[in-house]
């Protein structure tokens, strides 16, 4: 199953709709930056984008805002930006949704080795954590004195709240 080639937008927007996801893959290109083209010593003109991949928004309210890629819905076709969020009337913070085709490439996230080697570029390797600092940070966070000071909520009256010298007498 090939591209579609008819003009009329109606059958244009069910096949991109309907499509199977190896061929929304190539609904999230995006552009590569000038500058980005140049670094990496690409004559591509868009790449996939990627997980971790720091884009520029070209087009519409939120233009010249720039971000990592958090996540990319294939099934949607879209794009969400760390630096893009939202809240709702409860207050909980979620992504934007960004068309691929409204965003350009600045750099590129070549810790995959795969996507490295796709376009013939060296792989640049995170540090790897060991188990004895992965306990150390943990240890760490972990660290709590027991004997903080805690305050009681308010009573009925709306008094004063009290403060207790230990975490045991809370919750009695």
């Amino acid at each position: 199953m090939g591209m579609l080639k008819s003009s009329k937008p109606k059958k244009q927007l069910k096949f991109r709709h309907n499509a199977p996801l190896h061929l929304k893959q190539h609904f999230v290109h995006v552009h590569l930056d000038k500058v980005a083209k140049e670094k990496y010593n690409l004559k591509n003109r868009a790449i996939q984008v990627s997980k971790g991949d720091t884009v520029k928004v070209m087009v519409g309210s939120h233009k010249n805002i720039t971000g990592k890629v958090n996540m990319v819905s294939l099934k949607n076709q879209v794009v969400y930006i760390d630096s893009l969020k939202r809240k709702n009337s409860r207050g909980k913070e979620s992504g934007i949704p960004i068309k691929a085709n409204n965003l350009s490439i600045i750099d590129l996230n070549l810790t995959d080795k795969y996507r490295a080697n796709k376009y013939k570029l060296k792989q640049v390797v995170e540090p790897k954590v060991t188990k004895e600092q992965k306990k150390e940070v943990d240890s760490k966070k972990e660290e709590i004195p027991k004997n903080k000071e805690k305050v009681k909520d308010t009573d009925v009256k709306g008094n004063k709240p009290e403060v207790v010298d230990t975490v045991e007498e809370v919750t009695e």
